[in-house]
């Protein structure tokens, strides 16, 4: 550490966290404040995204911190108003974005998404005899898409490839394995383009917890194009905002959460103007971290709270080095790839996970003692989550382990 640079403990970096995210009583959004679909939209601007990997999260992340919010209110900003579009950015992540941000994520990491998934496409192709000129394959099945939606119209996965036969490709992958077989490529083809800002996943034509999307191109779908910008204004915008909802953080956490490079991140820190400071990344543990230069005063606390967050919430997944919110209990709530299941929080850190039972009830899976209070209160939290999805049993896409001990 260093006695020139501003500290930030653990308390310090809970306290902002549970206020920048309203994740606590007196923190948390309403819908009575203002329009539904407008308080999903703000919620999503002061947390930069929502992630969208698993459609339920989105519903769940903003009833955990707008009260008296429906899943007709965010289906109305994604579907009727289009103030917030889902997109595929981050780490390869579909988040769901407010405008502004998702022009920003498409100019900072669109290309190199949009490369990585060519990249990988293009091996698998190369490995397959039906494929001449993979190359050209790619490109005409492409084409053939933007062309097809460029009157307006939309369609689903299985209708562009029904309708256009130069994107109907498969591979052979695994080989004799178990897990082996035939693959189309046409989706992966799609998510290339979505990755690069030329198409979008518009209406969703299944229930708000399953995703079923009907394409559209980009500029249709916003009503005009993306605004112009660059790599590096792009990433310099996201750091701004990640810095102003996630901070401190760590140059690691950073160049994880954007999926990009050290290079990006450093370039972008310096144009922002980011200030170093000491961060306890752990109890006891510290590195140098970072915050906007107006942002270096400390916040108020809060008042100890419980809450209740999907899995791969945006607050659960905001850094790569957890402990400060997580420890000791990421084996029980993170998968081996890293991806974070469903968390009880109690404090400013997570506690535990939950689950839905088969009454249709949610359960509490605890991993620490709490004050008998504090149980109580998410035991409240639970019945309210229950209430409010009612017949609606969403399967998690990515299954805490510990879900595979709890009595369901």
């Amino acid at each position: 550490m260093s006695a020139a640079r501003p500290r930030v403990d653990i308390a310090q970096r809970r306290a902002r966290v549970l206020r920048r995210h309203h994740l606590v009583r007196g923190t948390r959004l309403s819908a009575d404040d203002s329009s539904g679909p407008e308080a999903v939209v703000r919620l999503a601007g002061d947390i930069v995204a929502l992630h969208a990997t698993c459609p339920p999260t989105v519903f769940l992340a903003a009833w955990a911190r707008i009260d008296g919010i429906t899943p007709a209110d965010v289906e109305h900003a994604l579907y009727a108003d289009r103030s917030l579009v889902r997109h595929l950015c981050m780490r390869r992540t579909a988040f769901v974005l407010d405008r502004d941000t998702l022009a920003d994520a498409v100019h900072a990491v669109g290309p190199r998404v949009a490369a990585s998934e060519r990249t990988n496409m293009l091996r698998d192709l190369r490995r397959s005899p039906d494929f001449d000129d993979p190359e050209a394959w790619i490109d005409t099945a492409a084409t053939a898409v933007r062309d097809h939606l460029a009157d307006g119209s939309d369609a689903t996965s299985a209708e562009l490839r029904e309708r256009l036969p130069q994107l109907d490709g498969r591979v052979s992958v695994g080989g004799d394995k178990s897990w082996g077989g035939s693959i189309p490529m046409g989706p992966r083809v799609l998510n290339m383009m979505s990755a690069a800002g030329q198409i979008v996943r518009g209406v969703n034509t299944g229930g708000w917890h399953v995703s079923r999307p009907r394409w559209s191109a980009m500029e249709h779908w916003l009503g005009g194009p993306i605004p112009d910008g660059t790599v590096a204004d792009g990433h310099a915008a996201l750091v701004r905002r990640w810095l102003r909802a996630f901070g401190p953080g760590t140059e690691t956490d950073i160049v994880w959460w954007l999926g990009s490079t050290k290079a990006a991140v450093r370039e972008a820190l310096a144009t922002v103007g980011a200030v170093e400071v000491d961060v306890e990344t752990g109890p006891g543990e510290w590195a140098v971290g970072y915050l906007l230069p107006d942002d270096l005063e400390p916040v108020e606390p809060v008042d100890r709270d419980g809450f209740l967050l999907p899995e791969l919430d945006p607050t659960t997944m905001g850094w790569k080095q957890r402990d400060w919110y997580l420890a000791p209990h990421g084996e029980h709530l993170f998968d081996r790839n890293g991806n974070g299941g469903q968390t009880v929080w109690w404090d400013g850190h997570i506690v535990g996970g939950w689950y839905r039972e088969v009454d249709g009830g949610v359960g509490l899976h605890l991993l620490e003692t709490i004050p008998r209070r504090a149980a109580a209160g998410l035991r409240r939290r639970a019945e309210e989550m229950a209430a409010w999805l009612g017949p609606v049993k969403a399967t998690p896409g990515y299954p805490a382990p510990f879900m595979k001990t709890v009595s369901r």
